[in-house]
């Protein structure tokens, strides 16, 4: 299963999917990949070492596509990058009780939207790589826009989960990420919502969903151990009394009945 993970900036999203990558790693292999702007993943999984992006590795990419990452205008460079052997040797082995691998991805700075460099055509011939070759859960942890994706990589895209969080800003993003992925040929389109303060919070974003036509698979309420988690560095797993976990953890169980 191959799922991305999108949402307006600080609705909770890179703290959902490291605990969905950890709860669903205990019985199967996991990929997890860093493709947001703000790369926070590696420190939500609780990894303390610096972690550089792909993106900064000027002297691979250099070494695959032919043209310096830095002085690439008007240089003709490879479209089509080796870089089987790259998932296995970039990719961060994450302490746990299974098997999760993370990378990070990391951004192009310069260019402008939709820019063809070495550094993103390398970029996205890695995403391609991971989804639509490996056989391991995969799961993306992406930013509102989905810059990594090309049409061959989002058509192996089993599932996009928008997280949204009470508020008319976060539903109109779910709208936007929504026809966006639509427009590269991601089908199944769901939503959870995180910090729930009330019914009356659940009841307003299902209504609001329903006019989008995105079904939502799930509710984390609002939780302290959140913030704790993140104000000591630590993975939210290390908080067995958290309702937010308890939450992911059924949500994890919807999701692995997809792959049964």
């Amino acid at each position: 299963m191959k799922i991305a993970i999108s949402g307006k900036g600080g609705v909770g999203k890179t703290t959902i999917t490291s605990t969905l990558a950890y709860i669903l790693s205990r019985d199967h292999e996991v990929y997890i990949i860093d493709a947001d702007s703000d790369m926070n993943l590696a420190t939500s999984l609780g990894i303390k070492n610096d972690v550089i992006p792909i993106a900064k590795m000027k002297d691979l990419i250099k070494e695959r596509t032919g043209a310096d990452p830095d002085q690439s205008f008007g240089e003709v460079f490879k479209m089509n990058p080796k870089i089987k052997d790259l998932p296995e040797k970039l990719s961060i082995d994450v302490k746990g009780n299974g098997t999760l691998k993370l990378m990070v991805m990391g951004t192009v700075e310069k260019g402008g939207e939709g820019c063809i460099c070495p550094a993103s055509v390398m970029l996205k011939a890695i995403m391609r790589n991971i989804v639509v070759k490996k056989e391991e859960i995969v799961i993306l942890d992406m930013e509102a826009g989905i810059e990594h994706f090309g049409r061959k990589t989002a058509e192996s895209v089993d599932t996009m989960i928008i997280i949204v969080e009470p508020g008319l800003k976060s539903i109109e993003t779910a709208g936007r990420i929504k026809k966006l992925g639509k427009d590269i040929g991601i089908v199944n389109i769901i939503a959870i919502l995180n910090k729930c303060f009330s019914k009356e919070d659940k009841e307003f974003i299902e209504e609001e969903l329903k006019k989008m036509n995105i079904n939502l698979i799930g509710i984390i309420p609002f939780d302290n151990n959140v913030m704790k988690s993140d104000i000591e560095g630590k993975p939210l797993i290390n908080y067995i009394d958290s309702p937010a976990l308890k939450s992911i953890e059924k949500i994890a169980k919807t999701i692995e009945k997809e792959l049964s």
